[in-house]
């Protein structure tokens, strides 16, 4: 496992840094209650630096639906410097449409010299390798939590987009509110530090309600039918969080880097029968520890990245590929080395 990129060690104002990823889609009715269900999709933006979370509600996944969002959450939240995300054609759509807005607006406004004095920055895009979401694992548990609990309360329940985007907006609240690290080492001391200090100074609270956990829903109204699922979703996430509250560790032996040349098996799981993608590696991308995570692969058909968990190198016997391992016994009774992805 390598260690946390700059961005996640990096004291920075809230959200300068963040990642983003969609879930969904979900169902909800038109404010009338009337006409058929509405499909819609989740944004959920993750801050690289206190883990606080934004969610913006999107009507399809169209680079311009994201932009949208994108300008509503830079509007609430402030100048974003950094956007981590996956190889979705969302977000690279949305990349290139803002990269296009940027050039235009210098075009413009070069002559006058108005790009020397305005404060206007370009948004950067930072794009995960093909098929690693563990790349984003910050923002990838995120996901994970919303919509795991989200779909646990709502099951068959259909609420209308005024209710979903309050339900979900609470939900953000929720976890921003969750504890991580004490503020102080005293004793006595049982104030805990949280995203919301960061978003707003001070530990988020919610408006007191009486408690509509157990009380059967057809006695319920549809706001109160709205509140009960939140209040769903802060018993089995707060339970879930408290057993989460411990050290893994992944990974902790060090393996060769894959070499340049090493013959390797592409992962693909719509594979036709019968056929293994098979390429060589052309070029190794070290991150900052010096560990091979990202490698880029020319097979048949073309030239791929992939992160190493996607590729699988063939056992070979010891000196005949880059990648051998050192100090393979010589013995002729001594089994061929192979490497340590065989």
């Amino acid at each position: 496992m390598g260690p946390l990129p700059a961005a996640r060690v990096t004291p920075s104002r809230a959200f300068v840094k963040s990642g983003v990823d969609y879930c969904g889609p979900f169902f909800v009715r038109p404010p009338n209650r009337r006409g058929n269900s509405v499909k819609i999709f989740v944004a959920i933006f993750v801050c690289m630096a206190s883990k606080a979370v934004h969610i913006e509600m999107v009507y399809s996944l169209s680079s311009d639906s994201f932009v949208s969002a994108l300008k509503r959450f830079v509007s609430r939240r402030g100048r974003v410097s950094d956007v981590y995300c996956d190889n979705a054609r969302t977000f690279v759509g949305a990349n290139r449409q803002l990269q296009e807005h940027k050039q235009q607006f210098d075009a413009i406004h070069r002559s006058t010299g108005l790009a020397e004095s305005c404060t206007e920055a370009g948004i950067n895009f930072h794009f995960n390798p093909a098929r690693s979401p563990h790349f984003g694992g910050l923002w990838e548990a995120a996901v994970k939590i919303f919509k795991h609990h989200l779909y646990r309360i709502m099951k068959t329940t259909l609420l209308t987009i005024e209710e979903f985007q309050t339900l979900i907006t609470q939900i953000e609240g929720i976890m921003n509110s969750r504890p991580l690290t004490p503020l102080s080492s005293d004793p006595a001391d049982v104030v805990a530090l949280t995203p919301g200090h960061f978003l707003v100074g001070e530990p988020l609270h919610s408006l007191p309600e009486p408690d509509l956990s157990d009380i059967p829903v057809n006695r319920l109204n549809s706001f109160q039918h709205m509140q009960q699922k939140v209040q769903h979703f802060w018993r089995v996430w707060s339970r879930d969080y408290i057993g989460q509250l411990q050290s893994r560790q992944h990974w902790p032996l060090v393996q060769l880097d894959i070499q340049v040349g090493t013959m390797v098996l592409l992962k693909k799981e719509a594979a036709p029968p019968m056929k293994w993608p098979l390429g060589r590696i052309e070029a190794v991308f070290p991150g900052n520890d010096g560990h091979v995570r990202v490698v880029q692969v020319r097979t048949a058909t073309g030239c791929y990245r992939r992160a190493i968990t996607e590729v699988c190198p063939l056992p070979v016997e010891s000196g005949t590929e880059a990648n051998e391992v050192p100090d393979a016994p010589s013995s002729p009774s001594a089994p061929p080395a192979t490497t340590p992805y065989g």
